[in-house]
């Protein structure tokens, strides 16, 4: 196997490391493809992007995540993929992928709820019809998930030693304080939602309280309807005859051999899938 191929090393990566390489590689090919086809990134992504506008937002269902996987710019990306690495490693090193998937999933899609709330909601916005893009609630989720779950955990930045809640708090109030003068007031909205999303994740998770739960199992239902279904190996259990061995041979029961033949039965005229587990364990056991 050809290890240096990118598809190989793109299976191998941790979740982390495949959001970083989705998010870039969908910022490639919308600056590529816009310059190709001569429009700009903002009308070749138009159907992706998070309407402020509800009928809109009806039609395209799907931007509530899409919307998560955009950037306006360079420096919006990297910023975000840098915080995403470097929050991402300590999440990871708690938490399996599948939650860690859930908490960014679920917070991109609290922002972009806030976010069409608050200007469908708030007087100030009525007159402006704007669109969201970029990772930034998704990943503050993260932040402030480890940052509560973890609050006392220490890192190294430049020469001071903080630790995860110092710089989550901080996080918050930069986008609190810019929030009435910014120019990009809708998108600190949908930071609030993130931030706002990974604090109770992380307090109903230290109660024993998983909220994201049924986001993980409906997603498990969902990719498993693309699966192939293999048939189950049927393990063939021969009914006994009459025997022909001395009568100090051990046998069967009469009603375990009944059981047994009920279950041929059931087989024969249902299938195998029909069983109940105690059947089929009963089965499983009898055929030894």
């Amino acid at each position: 196997m050809n290890t240096n191929n990118l598809t190989y090393q793109f299976k191998q990566a941790n979740i982390v490391l495949k959001l970083i390489a989705i998010n870039t590689l969908i910022f490639l090919v919308v600056y590529l493809g816009s310059f190709f086809l001569k429009t700009s990134p903002t009308a070749f992504t138009s159907w992706l992007v998070l309407p402020t506008d509800v009928v809109l937002l009806l039609k395209q269902p799907w931007s509530i995540i899409t919307y998560a996987f955009l950037h306006g710019s360079f420096w919006h990306l990297f910023w975000n993929m840098y915080l995403l690495y470097w929050f991402g490693t300590f999440t990871l090193n708690l938490f399996k992928a599948k939650r860690f998937l859930t908490i960014y999933l679920l917070g991109g899609i609290s922002g972009g709820l806030l976010y069409v709330l608050a200007y469908n909601l708030f007087p100030v916005f009525n007159d402006v019809n704007a669109n969201l893009m970029g990772a930034s609630a998704a990943v503050l989720a993260i932040v402030i998930f480890i940052a509560t779950y973890t609050p006392n955990t220490e890192v190294k930045l430049f020469m001071f030693t903080l630790k995860l809640w110092q710089i989550g708090l901080a996080m918050v109030l930069l986008d609190l304080v810019q929030l009435p003068s910014s120019g990009n007031t809708g998108g600190l909205i949908a930071h609030m939602g993130g931030a706002l999303f990974g604090y109770l994740y992380a307090t109903q998770l230290a109660k024993g309280n998983d909220i994201g739960r049924w986001f993980e199992e409906a997603t498990d239902w969902f990719v498993n309807l693309f699966k192939p279904r293999h048939k189950k190996p049927f393990k063939k259990i021969h009914r006994t005859t009459k025997p022909k061995t001395p009568r100090s041979t051990v046998k069967p029961s009469e009603e375990h051999q009944k059981k047994i033949d009920a279950i041929l039965d059931k087989i024969g005229h249902s299938g195998y899938d029909s069983l109940t587990k105690a059947e089929k364990d009963f089965l499983f056991k009898a055929g030894k």
